[in-house]
């Protein structure tokens, strides 16, 4: 199976928080650090971990155990001009090493090892230049790309993801239904934050 690096974004400001929701608790971990041993755990042939607000503070709270070497964490210095931003660090960080890239979100602790997996294979298994998670007709992240698509990729700008790519490339992209639930939700905001700990 041809290698995936994963890009796991973590460097917004969480202004809609109201605290850097990166550090919250979560099944004894903290958000950041539960995604990012799901990203580890999985077959990603590396994890890079992309830190901008209080990048310093928020690497301390890793656990050391997920200090691996498969893990390289870089730094968006420019992470209060968007996700596009964020997206481009990472990609710049693989450069030209891995032929896919999947990308993750540090706030959506529903995005578990076997979803990554998964995802990985399906996508690899499909020829096609892009994957994502559909649910309900809905795509949603992870999403994963070959370096095909890179470029246009680095040409996005502001508070976007790589959603218009996908948009783009909708007849190339390989579409993989969850086989389960799925909680694809984000956490934004303190409600969305207690309904993550509602059992």
């Amino acid at each position: 199976m041809e290698s995936v690096a994963g890009i796991l974004l973590a460097a917004g400001k969480s202004s809609r928080m109201g605290s850097m929701k990166q550090t919250l608790p979560f099944r004894g971990k903290t958000l950041l650090g539960h995604s990012l041993a799901q990203a580890l755990h999985s077959n990603l042939a590396e994890v890079i971990l992309v830190l901008g607000y209080r990048c310093e503070e928020i690497e301390k709270t890793i656990p050391s155990a997920l200090f691996q070497d498969k893990l390289r964490i870089v730094e968006n210095r420019n992470y209060s001009k968007g996700l596009s931003t964020s997206i481009i660090t990472g990609l710049d960080a693989v450069g030209n090493r891995y032929n896919h890239v999947m990308i993750l979100l540090a706030d959506m602790p529903g995005v578990e090892t076997e979803m990554i997996n998964l995802l990985m294979v399906r996508y690899l298994d499909s020829g096609l230049p892009a994957g994502a998670i559909s649910v309900g007709g809905r795509v949603v992240h992870p999403v994963i790309f070959s370096a095909g698509l890179y470029p246009e990729i680095k040409r996005l700008t502001g508070d976007v993801g790589a959603r218009s790519i996908l948009k783009a490339n909708s007849d190339r992209t390989c579409m993989v239904e969850p086989p389960g639930d799925y909680d694809f939700r984000d956490t934004d905001t303190p409600e969305d934050y207690r309904r993550l700990l509602t059992p």
